[in-house]
């Protein structure tokens, strides 16, 4: 089966939640099947990188653009319907692209990941087509919107809305829709489109992510996430200014690591306070989990599953983390993580596990053993075969359909 799979960022190297997913699905399908990949990278290192991806599938096509321009683009239609994740993502280029590959070569199904890059193929009505959503954006947006102070809380709420009508208006475009979460899937089925929908979990790569052999630091905790990422720079402000200072009250060595890539200054001046450290970008952060006695991850802003939790889970470290992230993760509070929702329930948990190496080595056994059981790539990719197998069953072309160009952005 020739499959082409289409998403917003490129998907190698899978260093970053936006690429993790999409490219253990490339893996998989490119085992049994003919894929072709075309994607977007932003510089031309992160393009040079995409080279990687050659031994996983049968051909890939990427264009590069420019920052400056994207963001031009996306100002300009803000005063406009046309979502601004659209306008972001879109490249003339890669419309050309996948305009030339749907006519010069017949495929069996198109896959997206992402609904920022669906309006490439929403018109092509005669192949079977995917889109997987991943998280429904749109409900990320509009919970922006409520921590953005005013007027800047309009213009994210104004984001969110057409970005709903969007997600309704692509759904019906496609076979089938998918979701990480069966809570992102339930919010999709909410939207009540009559579209096809379904849902499969993100793994994790437990064999990379391994407990370490090395003993941690009873007083150091961390913190991993890109911290150019709004939701992750403010749980670390919300816990380092409400929370922290209870911890060091009763532990004065306690170390907090906030470990990601791409800091912004006042991430940065975060580290000034007593007892934390912020790393920037690092080559790899398992050292960093190995050291940790535990990882918090109070974000109140949450959609699908953070892999940033699924990750220290698989390495044996335990997780103190919040209802709303907690809700992306197949496990159970108190069993397999702690769950948290104001200061003083983040320190007596994180002080829980600090405070006694049993609970400690009993959390870490039980998320480890349910990292392998619920959240292992080779399952959730049997799931999305048998979602393949049922768009592939029930696709029914339009009479006399054609496939369509790409469309242009300003039809977005």
């Amino acid at each position: 089966m020739r499959i082409l799979y289409v998403c917003h960022r490129f998907p190698y190297p899978p260093k970053r939640g936006g690429k993790i997913r999409p490219f253990n699905m490339i893996r998989h399908l490119a085992s049994s099947h003919e894929v072709t990949v075309a994607s977007l990278a932003r510089s031309r290192e992160e393009a040079a990188e995409a080279a990687g991806i050659a031994p996983f599938c049968a051909g890939y096509h990427v264009a590069t653009v420019r920052s400056p321009v994207q963001w031009a683009r996306m100002l300009a239609t803000l005063p406009t319907p046309i979502t601004a994740s659209a306008s972001y993502f879109h490249s003339a280029e890669l419309a050309r692209t996948i305009r030339r590959l749907l006519r010069e070569r017949r495929f069996d199904l198109v896959f997206v990941h992402c609904s920022s890059v669906a309006h490439y193929v929403a018109d092509v009505r005669d192949v079977p087509k995917i889109l997987d959503f991943g998280d429904m954006d749109s409900q990320k947006w509009l919970e922006y919107a409520r921590y953005r102070p005013f007027p800047l809380s309009l213009g994210y709420r104004w984001e969110g809305m057409k970005l709903l009508a969007e997600e309704k208006r692509l759904a019906r475009r496609f076979d089938l829709c998918t979701a990480t979460t069966r809570a992102e899937w339930e919010t999709l089925e909410g939207y009540r489109t009559g579209a096809a929908t379904d849902w499969f979990p993100n793994g994790v790569d437990s064999a990379y992510f391994a407990p370490a052999a090395e003993p941690y630091e009873p007083d150091t905790i961390s913190f991993v996430g890109r911290m150019d990422y709004y939701p992750n720079q403010e749980c670390m402000f919300d816990f380092c200014r409400n929370t922290l200072p209870l911890l060091r009250a009763r532990r004065p060595h306690l170390q907090l690591l906030i470990v990601g890539a791409d800091p912004s200054p006042a991430v940065r001046r975060l580290g000034e306070l007593p007892g934390v450290t912020v790393t920037g970008s690092v080559p790899d952060v398992r050292p960093y989990l190995a050291r940790s006695a535990l990882t918090v991850a109070p974000l109140n802003i949450a959609r699908g599953t953070q892999n940033k939790i699924l990750e220290a889970m698989a390495a044996g470290v335990p997780v103190v983390t919040s209802r709303v992230a907690a809700g992306g993760v197949d496990a159970a509070d108190g069993e397999h993580f702690l769950v948290a929702g104001t200061p003083a329930e983040y320190r007596d948990a994180i002080l829980r596990i600090l405070e006694d190496p049993g609970e400690r080595r009993r959390l870490s056994q039980a998320s480890r053993a349910r990292m392998l059981s619920h959240h292992a790539w080779e399952k959730s990719m049997q799931r999305l075969d048998r979602i393949v197998e049922r768009t592939l069953s029930t696709h029914r072309p339009a009479a006399g359909a054609h496939a369509q160009s790409a469309v242009d952005v300003t039809r977005a």
